[in-house]
Parts: C-alpha cells; structure tokens; sequence
C-alpha cells in the first residue's frame, strides 16, 4: 500500500537519474566529436603546408586550402566551425630551421615550410555544462618545393 506522500516520488529520482544519463551521453559525443575537431586541425595544417611547398611565397591560396576552401576564394565545407585564416601561422625557415626574415627577397635561403594553428578556441556542447577551451598549437613542416616557380622560370599563381 503506498502512503500518499510518497506518490511523485518515482518521477522525481527518474528526472534526476534520467538528467544524469544525458549528460553522460552528451558527453561521451562531445569528447568524440573534439577528438574529430583535433584530427581535422592537424590535417589542415599539413593540407596548408602542403600548398604552401608548391605556390608563391604568403599566397593567399595557401589558407585557403587549409580550411578546406577551393583556391582562388571559393568556399567549400566547413570542416571547423570557428576555424578561420586569423588562426593560421606561415613561416618560411632556413636549412637550420630558422625563420627566414623577409621571405620574398631571400628566397634562395627557403629549405622548408611551417603551418601552424595557434589559439584556436573550442566549445564543448554538453548540457548544464558550457566549457571553451584552447586547443593546443598544431605545426606541420616540410621541406619546400618549387614555391611557384617552375623550371621554366616564370612564376604560376596557384
């Protein structure tokens, strides 16, 4: 025989449990879905890198294809939600991994590449819990190409 005053109860300890459940849950999507975001941060570094080993010195085109744009200003998929150009890092360094000052006019001096990703700010999405934290910095490099500049001398856009 149940007593009046317990008759709500078996919904309340449910609210509390079912509340509980969620946020694991949630959770459990949020910390898969972060590890995709710092799986696709590392790819466009190196997708960024890779443009920048074969187009012009500080081509516009490079961050482009870093955040899974076409070149030359298209738009594409937006792998990132918040990832913009302002995040990306370019430097040109010399055969001793030093940064090269003034790329342009030392261009002989150019034995590598380096994109990074720095401050980049990501917003976990679980209920009752509003969390933003910044990713770590993400740096691809690698040896240059032919910067834009074919054998036969003349310089090609990208």
């Amino acid at each position: 025989m149940k007593l009046r005053r317990e008759s709500g109860v078996t919904t309340v300890e449910f609210a509390i449990i079912g509340a509980l459940m969620l946020v694991m849950l949630f959770s459990v999507i949020e910390i898969g879905r972060a590890m995709f975001v710092l799986n696709a941060l590392g790819e466009s570094t190196r997708r960024a890198a890779r443009m920048a080993t074969v187009c012009p010195v500080n081509d516009p085109a490079i961050f482009e294809v870093g955040l899974f744009n076409a070149p030359g200003g298209g738009t594409g998929t937006r792998i990132v939600g918040g990832l913009t150009s302002a995040n990306f890092s370019l430097e040109y360094l010399d055969v001793n991994g030093n940064v090269v000052g003034s790329p342009a006019a030392n261009f002989g001096q150019i034995q590598f590449v380096r994109t990074k990703i720095v401050g980049f700010q990501h917003r976990m999405l679980v209920p009752f819990f509003n969390y933003l934290f910044t990713t770590p910095d993400f740096a691809t490099t690698l040896r240059r190409e032919s910067l834009g500049v074919p054998r036969s001398g003349v310089l090609t856009p990208c």
